[in-house]
């Protein structure tokens, strides 16, 4: 029961950038579109799906719930979270409680073959998970930042991943990676938050583009969000 709990972790993966070797599965073989206009759309500005479906929600979570999220990427790659503006040296495997309907801006550094670059990416929290109790921490939402996504983003590229929980009643069967879940490439023309929303339940928005922090002071409340606060999550030594 734990296993199927996080197999339903899946990801939706755009790039916006048009190119033949783009599709590595195609959605439209076994979605459904469907009809009608969609509230939200998947290239929203950072912030406003999280906090209008927390505002419109009638089971909101709660205030204070931090929910567990971890951070893994390539071997060398370190992430950090913003504190009031300033980053630590950051970890290669970070996990940190996040609050539900903020968006946080973290920092990818000790890129490989790119000496000295770094990202600047955003995590929007739209949705929490419901593990079994007591095992949150066992059971993270993934944010998996891989080398073509870094690649993409030195390159000018915004990367958009919309991570979701699957209903298991219609889960489309995917080989899970070894850092967790699969991401699905889609095309630029189709909307990777749509896809989500079929397949299940959207729980995170990662964006990752080529930004860097505004230089002047009145600019940075607005680039990290207003500074959100988040929890650290200490892993118990062996």
């Amino acid at each position: 029961m734990l296993r199927n709990f996080l197999l339903r972790l899946l990801i939706v993966s755009m790039t916006a950038v048009t190119s033949n070797n783009v599709i590595a599965t195609e959605p439209s073989d076994y979605l459904t579109r469907r009809s009608g206009h969609p509230m939200f759309t998947g290239d929203m500005p950072a912030g406003v799906i999280a906090s209008t479906r927390q505002a419109m929600s009638r089971q909101q979570p709660p205030q204070v719930y931090y929910q567990p999220v971890r951070f893994i990427g390539p071997e060398g790659v370190r992430f950090s979270l913003a504190q009031y503006g300033s980053f630590d040296e950051g970890e290669s495997d970070l996990m940190a409680g996040l609050m539900i309907g903020q968006v946080y801006r973290f920092r990818v550094s000790g890129i490989p073959r790119a000496e000295g670059a770094e990202l600047y990416p955003t995590i929007e929290m739209v949705d929490r998970t419901y593990p079994p109790p007591g095992l949150a921490t066992s059971y993270p939402i993934p944010v998996n930042v891989d080398e073509d996504d870094i690649l993409a983003a030195l390159e000018g590229r915004l990367v958009t991943r919309i991570i979701y929980l699957e209903d298991p009643q219609t889960a489309t069967p995917l080989a899970e990676g070894a850092n967790g879940p699969t991401a699905i490439d889609i095309p630029e023309y189709q909307d990777p938050l749509e896809i989500a929303d079929l397949r299940g339940r959207t729980v995170a928005i990662l964006r990752i583009g080529s930004l860097a922090p505004p230089r002047a002071e009145f600019l940075k409340p607005q680039f990290f969000f207003g500074h959100p606060s988040w929890a650290p999550i200490f892993k118990p030594n062996p």
